[in-house]
């Protein structure tokens, strides 16, 4: 039985409700899913909105054949519609974490420092398109990326241990890794300790105290940490030890992996002696993917989104695991098509409609020649038909306007013209309102993706106007240039600049 809240759905999980319904489109998945299964893993990737910034020549020739031949492969089981799924996203929008670099495979070569595949979301204020770019990190160096914010992969953010969120290969551990056929976490404390569930440590800042409700819930995957800690310490040539688990902006703790003896899995306990920062800041950190659990699971749990609108790779792993009920198709992602009824309008005491004509939309019900008086008498200040009025509401702000800047903010421009398409018909003119600024404000952003993307201009633009007497150009030339902090100074750049936590640290959810 699905898990239901007793009041609503809290609103994390609204907000990736509509993540799962705007993010990744299903001519997205489509599309990159028949480029894959052709050995077209650029074209995939294209599908995707992901750009490819690495050239497998110039790496042969840096690194070797052994090694393009590995990337190679890996390059071939991406599926990049499957990453774009997976990706961290920010409230409360969902829009995709800005300024992050992730791992996604390790590749240790005869240099000191190993070869990463890595994926990097541009900065906040160049996400137009919500696109993302796949390159290959040699260390921190190279300098191809120095415009970037992070160019180095973040030890949070890192997918290489978890491969089955990018891999369709190995897609079909998801359910596994994801603790999808366990007990969700919701608990009283009374439970906390129950059989099959990991023991929960006294302490103030983890999960199952009574005090703190917030953090007794389903996004928690506790029961996970401790095999997942494994597999961290193990990629980092520790067979136990301590790792540091981030709960929020300015929250983490520290545990201990433990083995009681070899016949038992290890296990989690709070660390007995406290460590200095120092130390505390170089412990392995368990990735977000396995802190949290499964948006997925939580809104399948919440009956928030049903199997048929999950990603396909998705929704057949969980399927193996019992966690979404069998069906005789295979999952259908997507809106159902609209119908094409038109729309009635009462006008001089008759009910008159409202279609597309002739790929415009139009008064049916009146004689073309008398849409063109009426035209014309509006313009001269007259009053409007009733109909004029209906088409002129439709064209300026129209009931689909929510669902055009949702797919606009997530960068489907293609599925946001085609609500327009289908409601204004393809040769309709838009008129002055807020759906033309919307579609002007979206072009206008792709500007300053593209500038990121040359890397013509390093940081946000208003960065530049502070009075210190330098122009916007002089400054932006200045290597290692860190703007001076004013009241023409960006909202999200001041708060970044004045906080006093270290950038891994102060990232807010």
């Amino acid at each position: 039985m699905a898990h239901h809240f007793a009041n609503e759905a809290p609103t994390r999980l609204l907000m990736w409700q509509r993540v799962r319904e705007y993010a990744v489109p299903p001519s997205m998945i489509e599309t990159a899913t028949a480029r894959r299964a052709v050995g077209d893993w650029a074209g995939a990737c294209a599908a995707a909105r992901l750009d490819v910034d690495l050239d497998l020549r110039a790496v042969r020739d840096r690194h070797g054949t052994d090694l393009v031949t590995r990337l190679r492969a890996d390059l071939r089981l991406l599926a990049p519609d499957l990453l774009r799924w997976h990706m961290p996203r920010i409230a409360p929008d969902g829009r995709l974490r800005p300024g992050l670099t992730f791992s996604l495979a390790c590749y240790r070569s005869s240099g000191t420092t190993p070869l990463h595949l890595v994926v990097r979301t541009p900065p906040a204020w160049a996400d137009a398109g919500q696109r993302m770019s796949l390159a290959l990190w040699e260390g921190s160096g190279d300098g191809v990326h120095r415009h970037h914010p992070h160019p180095h992969p973040d030890r949070r953010f890192r997918l290489d241990l978890h491969r089955h969120l990018w891999d369709s290969g190995r897609s079909g551990e998801l359910a596994r890794r994801c603790g999808a056929g366990r007990v969700p976490a919701v608990a009283p404390p009374a439970r906390a300790h129950a059989p099959g569930h990991p023991v929960l440590p006294d302490r103030s800042d983890l999960p199952g105290r009574a005090d703190q409700p917030y953090l007794l819930d389903s996004a928690w995957a506790v029961a996970r940490w401790a095999a997942e800690a494994e597999l961290l310490l193990r990629a980092e040539g520790r067979p136990l030890g301590a790792f540091t688990v981030r709960l929020g902006a300015r929250s983490r703790t520290v545990l201990e992996l433990v083995a009681l003896d070899d016949s038992h899995a290890p296990t989690f306990r709070p660390l007995r002696e406290a460590l200095p920062p120092q130390e505390v800041a170089a412990l392995p950190v368990l990735p977000e993917a396995a802190v949290r659990v499964l948006p997925d699971l939580e809104l399948l749990r919440a009956g928030l989104v049903a199997a048929q609108r999950l990603h396909p790779l998705v929704a057949a792993a969980l399927e193996t695991s019992g966690s979404v009920a069998a069906s005789g198709t295979a999952p259908v992602v997507g809106l159902a098509p609209q119908t094409g009824d038109p729309h009635r309008v009462q006008c001089r005491g008759e009910i008159h409609r409202i279609a597309l004509r002739d790929g415009v939309l139009t008064a049916i019900d009146h004689d073309p020649a008398q849409l063109r008086r009426e035209e014309l008498l509006v313009a001269l200040g007259g009053p409007a038909l009733p109909c004029l009025r209906a088409i002129d509401a439709v064209h300026c702000n129209p009931e689909e306007l929510p669902a055009v800047r949702e797919r606009l903010a997530h960068g489907d421009a293609a599925g946001a013209l085609d609500v327009v398409e289908r409601l204004l018909g393809p040769g309709a003119i838009l008129r002055d309102g807020p759906l033309r600024q919307e579609l002007e404000s979206a072009v206008a952003r792709r500007i300053d993706h593209g500038l990121f993307r040359s890397g013509l201009v390093a940081e946000h633009p208003a960065a530049g106007a502070v009075g210190d007497g330098k122009t916007s150009s002089a400054r932006h030339s200045e290597a290692d240039h860190r703007p001076r902090l004013n009241r023409r100074t960006p909202h999200d750049m001041s708060r970044k600049r004045s906080s006093q936590a270290r950038p891994r640290t102060g990232l807010h959810r």
